[in-house]
């Protein structure tokens, strides 16, 4: 009769890693694969209507300061937030929400930029909508009073 000995960490390692997380690696490259050319390519349609170089969406981190400051029409210290981890979820949000008001869509489409951006920023890219750079951050929509 054969006793199963439990298989112990090895000295600096963790159980965790070995065991739990080795979906982790798979799936971050896979999400990596499916929505960063997605982003790109919707970059580099994206770029050009707001008159900026489709080169400015092929140079790492350069693209996110084009896209937070030139196109979303934002403070340089909008692109700081979107480097701070905690902060960058809100600001990320706030960015792509003005990025949709920019070329004519409602904060339920910046929204979705934020989820969706793979999908979406190429809809925005390549389809009908306009730039206007002469619209102010943030100001509130039209709407209809009760």
């Amino acid at each position: 009769m054969d006793v199963l000995q439990p298989q112990l960490p090895t000295p600096g390692g963790s159980p965790l890693i070995s065991t739990q997380l080795d979906w982790l690696i798979p799936y971050l490259v896979v999400w990596a694969a499916v929505t960063i050319p997605g982003l790109i390519l919707g970059w580099l349609g994206l770029f050009p209507k707001a008159g900026l170089p489709r080169w400015a969406a092929l140079v790492p981190l350069y693209n996110i300061y084009v896209l937070v400051v030139r196109v979303a029409g934002l403070s340089r210290l909008w692109f700081v937030l979107i480097l701070v981890p905690p902060v960058n979820l809100i600001a990320a949000i706030l960015v792509n929400v003005e990025v949709a008001k920019r070329y004519g869509r409602s904060e339920t489409f910046g929204l979705g930029l934020t989820v969706f951006g793979f999908v979406l920023y190429p809809v925005l890219g390549f389809g009908r909508s306009e730039y206007d750079p002469h619209r102010t951050p943030f100001q509130a929509t039209h709407s209809s009073s009760w």
